[in-house]
């Protein structure tokens, strides 16, 4: 294994993987006669626990080890695989060296464990090439990257030569991408120790449609006409949905990333302390071959918070230009989004100088660098009674309409009130009294 490791080029990052170099650790060592069998069935033990971690965590199945090493090679960011990300595939010299590291994988993919088990006395590796997982498939815990990597894996498994196995793995590229953006739909910030920022993959994503949210058709159709023409590359606006809590905002959000995933929308969540990495943030994504949403959830500030000022330079009037790959959508249930005292309506303040009516007009420009506003308003009582009557249905709750209007007003009466997201839990709680 080791002898086949050391000849990857363009992929010599995964040479690097721990669980490969101890592998290929062990193979020398058995080579070499060494007869400290038990340390290295202890060494063994512990990567055989590692590929089953990651198969877990991933929900893998079958031929774990083949599972593996395309999860390596899926996320492994380099010039070859994300230029296959950008413009497919060209003529050119680096495609040797691709076909060289792909006639790696295909011998580390066949590879034969009989003569380390034997050597050894054991039958783990044997056991990863015919795996039957226990876990229920909605249990997965990101059933996304799971399908992908599987269903490449299993491609590849057959693959005649290292010439079929380019071509597997360069569409793939080219249909979903590489890397954490490529395996991921949404994710979070996190500093990272050399002060730059990492991206992690937000995993447990809710599933939400459209179609879940009831009402607000003309909200979301706005939404989905701006979205649509962003993702197709046409011009689109930053959008601001503002309005009454618990009434679908952060909802539609969601739901446009889950509609959009597969014309390659992203998006990552930033919170308010996180907007003096916007431009890091931007650097690291403005060349993917990707839409990115970048999403502000319940956008607000107080009068002494001055982060707003960050947000105002990238969205529009920084130095560098926005790319054109990258939007911002913001949920807020303030309109101006900044809180305005009345001392701001005063125009000057005599001790100072300071003229307060300017402060305001900073204040408010910021809402208005949001090309699209949608208002996201509470619904009128019989609006309310509909959102219940389409959520019971969809639960398949069966109650007279007399009775659900009725139970439902008791409801949000005592839980704050008509909105959107009353109705969603007073449905919840009747599907778990009445199923």
């Amino acid at each position: 294994m080791y002898r086949f490791v050391s000849k990857l080029l363009l992929y010599g990052n995964v040479g690097l993987d721990p669980v490969l170099q101890e592998l290929c650790g062990i193979c020398r060592e058995v080579d070499a006669k060494n007869d400290d069998r038990e340390e290295l069935i202890r060494r063994s033990y512990r990567q055989v626990r590692t590929v089953l971690e990651v198969s877990t965590k991933y929900g893998f199945d079958k031929n774990l080890w083949h599972n593996y090493l395309t999860y390596l090679l899926l996320m492994d960011e380099n010039p070859f695989s994300v230029t296959c990300e950008k413009i497919g595939v060209k003529d050119g010299t680096v495609n040797r060296f691709a076909l060289n590291d792909f006639q790696v994988f295909l011998e580390l993919f066949h590879y034969d464990f009989g003569k380390l088990e034997a050597y050894l006395g054991i039958d783990c590796f044997s056991c990863l090439n015919d795996y039957r997982a226990i876990q229920k498939p909605e249990l997965m815990y990101n059933k996304n990257v799971s399908d992908k990597v599987q269903e490449l894996s299993e491609r590849l498994e057959t693959a005649a030569d290292e010439k079929e196995f380019f071509t597997c793995v360069t569409d793939f590229y080219r249909s979903y991408g590489v890397g954490l953006f490529g395996m991921n739909k949404a994710f979070r910030i996190r500093e990272r120790e050399d002060g730059e920022v990492g991206f992690l993959p937000i995993n447990n994503m809710d599933k939400v449609v459209l179609d879940d949210l009831v009402g607000y058709e003309i909200q979301k159709q706005k939404l989905v006409d701006n979205t649509k023409a962003f993702v197709e590359g046409r011009k689109a606006n930053n959008v601001l949905l503002y309005g009454d809590s618990g009434t679908g905002k952060s909802t539609s959000i969601k739901a446009i990333v889950n509609e959009f995933y597969g014309s390659g929308l992203r998006m990552i969540e930033i919170y308010k302390y996180q907007f003096k990495d916007l431009s890091k943030i931007i650097a690291q994504i403005k060349n993917r071959n990707y839409k990115f949403i970048i999403y502000m959830d319940d956008l607000s500030f107080e009068d002494f918070e001055t982060e707003y000022k960050f947000l105002k330079a990238v969205i529009e009037g920084g130095v560098e230009t926005k790319p054109d790959n990258v939007l911002i959508y913001a949920t807020s249930n303030r309109r101006h989004l900044i809180k305005e005292v009345w001392k701001d309506r005063a125009d000057m303040e005599v001790s100072s100088d300071i003229h307060h009516s300017d402060t305001m007009e900073e204040k408010l420009s910021l809402a208005y660098r949001f090309g699209v506003t949608i208002n996201y308003s509470k619904p009128s009582q019989k609006e309310f009674f509909h959102i219940v009557s389409e959520l019971a249905k969809k639960n398949q709750i069966e109650l007279p309409e007399e009775e659900l209007n009725r139970r439902a007003n008791q409801w949000e009466m005592s839980h704050g009130g008509i909105s959107g997201r009353t109705a969603q839990q007073f449905v919840n709680y009747l599907a778990g009294q009445l199923l």
